[in-house]
């Protein structure tokens, strides 16, 4: 058996490097060509030299330090690029005190809100707008049919809107450039935290007690046959050679709060979409 292995990152605080144990398998240039490790220790480098820079944080008196970090897991996809990390950091002051460090990095996912409403309805009208939701398996949740709104992986590049276009494509087969859509994340969420000036990104967080993971919310609109909607209702998509077994299913826009209550992301985009529309800072006319 062989014995894990060390190394030392340099310090994203300017301080001292940084102690990193890795487990059987995983190599030290494997984690640092993950992006999701990289953005992660960036961020909370300058969330930490906020604490100095800054008189009236909170922490400021007695600033916490990254001491340590034991990566305990790690899952590859497509042989020997790491796909989900699990690791342990130490966080603490000098008075002894310590941080949950419990971490689980997986990166960014962007999550695709598709309104459609039949080309009979004045396109000024938020009548008859129709979301298009997944029900697909979802291992995770113990559910083989969990509604959600289409999402998906960034890959390696960090292109948002290429990748919800590439969502798009695969889960519901309609072709669209990336100009297309809107990104809902963006426009409601300043790129700098106002209260903190953390560089978080813009984008939601849905469980940021135990995971990095960030989703961009995008919205697309389109005016179709009514016809085309009845057609898409339980319609089977998802590419069957990555395991992806799709059912479509449409719900009324005004009752997404409801039918797609399990799901952060159809939440988090449901409340930008009307809070947006609100503000009258969101063109709500189907292309």
């Amino acid at each position: 058996m062989s014995t894990p292995s060390r190394f030392l990152l340099p310090n994203p605080e300017a301080r001292g490097p940084v102690p990193v144990q890795l487990p059987d398998g995983l190599s030290r240039e494997q984690l640092l060509a993950f992006p999701a490790f990289a953005q992660w220790v960036h961020t909370l480098g300058h969330s930490l030299r906020l604490q100095e820079t800054d008189a009236a944080h909170p922490f400021h008196a007695a600033p916490y330090r990254l001491r340590s970090i034991d990566v305990q897991a790690v899952d590859f996809f497509g042989g020997d690029r790491p796909g989900f990390v699990k690791l342990k950091a130490d966080v603490t002051n000098d008075q002894g005190e310590r941080l949950p460090g419990s971490v689980f990095l997986r990166g960014g996912s962007v999550g695709m809100l598709v309104i459609l409403q039949p080309e009979d309805v004045p396109a000024s009208s938020e009548r008859e707008k129709h979301v298009v939701l997944t029900r697909q398996a979802r291992l995770p949740a113990a559910s083989l049919s969990f509604l959600e709104l289409p999402a998906g992986m960034i890959d390696d590049g960090g292109n948002f809107a290429g990748a919800a276009a590439k969502e798009i494509h695969e889960e519901l087969g309609l072709d669209l450039d990336p100009s297309q859509l809107t990104d809902l994340t963006r426009l409601a969420v300043p790129a700098t935290e106002p209260t903190t000036g953390e560089g978080l990104q813009a984008a939601m967080y849905p469980s940021p007690g135990g995971s990095d993971e960030f989703v961009a919310l995008f919205l697309h609109q389109r005016r179709v046959p009514r016809r085309q909607l009845r057609d898409w209702q339980g319609k089977l998509t998802g590419l069957r050679a990555h395991g992806e077994k799709i059912t479509l299913s449409l719900v009324p826009l005004e009752l997404l709060w409801r039918e797609g209550g399990r799901d952060s992301k159809a939440l988090a985009a449901w409340a930008l979409y009307e809070g947006l529309r609100k503000e009258g800072r969101l063109d709500t006319g189907p292309s």
